[in-house]
């Protein structure tokens, strides 16, 4: 059994249901003090994070990840108990095999292969571990930064952890996240019978056309890493359930998926105009939970490519798709970000699982980007 698998599989044996890391990051720690790094244990909350550090010298090289994982669902429709790490024709199931515990596996072990063989490198090498990342992220990686940002601690690259892969193990690179803006709107009308149209204000009927342009607005055309914002409804309430009765009010959850070509206030002051146009008596209340940030073509998108094709042989393509993730906050001290992981498929689905054979080289990527960026 390789290292890489072998504490893959002492972390995915931790029931480390966000936010409790149930003893993962004291493994990690364990071994990284033996490495040289300094260790900052920084709880917030009911949350446990850590920063480890070698070295005091620019640039400063950074792995980040997550120790928590999502729920199981049902139990009984996993082909393994979910916390039994086990090995089935190629593949390591358990929760967290892929989301993200093999990652941080990699990242240990590439660097106890390459400290060693670089005992003098250039710079200086930084993990940030939360594990608050499947949850309501307010006490994790967010906090860390403001820590280091108070103090004036910066990254120079980082590297997270995160399944980015699509059909194939090293074929896509996150180099930025879409932000993420929603919004309750409750527009207000009059209830009444059905039968009295001339009493009521259906403000289901009032919204329709508003709710057409908002759908139909180009928001902006995106740029070239990231597509155009789309704004989705997710949920619309309205009816008291009678069938003769027009309602006095409808709400709406909608979100925008934004690129860097938008900012939260274009954003807003273009819903609010829309919303004015068609006279709707309404009331609105935002919540951002999510920057956009990017890291154009450079060393760090160079070093991790290069790595990839001699680790997996592929080529990756650079993208900006998918949800949020803790690089949005690290964005903040850190002017090159990007996430790198194993194939995502399987990603809080009943029966997670990673291929047994793209897990070490996975680690050797790690290791061979530490190489380019410090030699």
């Amino acid at each position: 059994m390789s290292k890489t698998l072998e504490l893959a599989k002492a972390l995915i044996a931790r029931r480390s249901l966000t936010p409790d890391d149930a003893g993962c990051q004291e493994i990690l720690i364990e071994r990284l003090e033996k490495l040289g790094f300094y260790i900052e244990k920084m709880r917030f909350g009911n949350v446990d994070n850590f920063w480890a550090r070698r070295g005091t010298t620019a640039p400063v090289v950074a792995f980040a990840g997550h120790t928590d994982v999502v729920p199981t669902g049902p139990v009984e429709q996993w082909l393994s108990e979910p916390f039994t790490p086990t090995i089935r024709d190629g593949m390591l199931y358990g929760r967290g095999s892929a989301d993200m515990k093999t990652s941080i596996a990699a990242f240990i072990v590439a660097l106890e292969e390459f400290l060693p063989q670089h005992p003098e490198h250039n710079g200086s090498i930084a993990l940030l571990i939360t594990s608050d990342e499947e949850g309501v992220a307010v006490d994790g990686t967010v906090k860390v930064v403001e820590a280091l940002q108070a103090r004036n601690e910066n990254i120079d690259y980082c590297i997270v952890g995160e399944p980015t892969s699509n059909k194939v193990v090293g074929d896509m690179i996150k180099n930025g996240r879409r932000g993420s803006l929603s919004g309750k709107l409750i527009v207000k009308g009059i209830q009444g019978h059905i039968a009295y149209p001339h009493l009521v204000k259906n403000p289901i009927h009032m919204v329709a056309p508003a709710i057409a342009e908002l759908a139909t607005t180009e928001w902006d055309k995106g740029n070239e890493y990231f597509p155009p914002t789309s704004w989705q409804i997710s949920n619309f309430h309205s009816g008291t359930g009678a069938t003769n009765v027009v309602p006095g009010h409808v709400e709406l959850l909608f979100n925008f998926r934004f690129s860097t070509a938008s900012t939260v206030e274009s954003l807003k002051d273009k819903v609010h105009a829309i919303l004015d146009k068609h006279a709707l008596e309404y009331d609105l209340e935002w919540e951002y939970s999510g920057k956009p940030y990017i890291t154009p073509k450079g060393d760090l998108v160079a070093a991790i490519s290069e790595a990839i094709q001699q680790a997996y042989g592929v080529t990756p393509e650079l993208s900006t798709t998918g949800g949020t993730s803790d690089g949005r906050f690290i964005a903040d001290i850190c002017p090159q970000v990007i996430e790198f992981g194993p194939l995502n498929a399987t990603i809080h689905k009943l029966n997670e699982c990673v291929g047994v054979a793209d897990i070490d080289p996975l680690k050797d990527t790690y290791r061979l980007t530490l190489e380019k960026l410090l030699k």
